[in-house]
């Protein structure tokens, strides 16, 4: 929900763009961009997302190196391994991913 206000658009219009039922109008394009501080060409898929490098020591780099590793797999494998870490951080009591495109 958080997108769709700084975005200025609504749910059903992400849902829609999710799902590749149609392509977002320029503006939405924009607005969407701007509301995930990402690039247009980067939302496109034109560009690689341009990932910040998280803080921390050496454990924390490398997963951050395989967490990266999920967005070469397919969409389906993806959306599994979101699933078993939120089967998993469910466990323990914390905040649920969002499965991303």
């Amino acid at each position: 929900m958080e997108l769709v206000g700084a975005a200025g658009t609504t749910q059903r219009a992400i849902s829609y763009y999710e799902n590749d039922a149609g392509v977002p109008p320029a503006s939405a394009v924009i607005a969407l961009a701007r509301a995930l501080q990402v690039t247009a060409d980067e939302l496109l898929g034109i560009q690689p997302p341009k990932l910040a490098r998280p803080a921390g020591g050496a454990q924390t780099r490398r997963l951050w190196k395989k967490f990266q590793l999920i967005g070469r797999l397919p969409e389906k494998d993806r959306r599994a391994v979101v699933r078993l870490i939120n089967s998993l951080v469910a466990a323990s009591g914390q905040p649920r991913l969002r499965a991303a495109g």
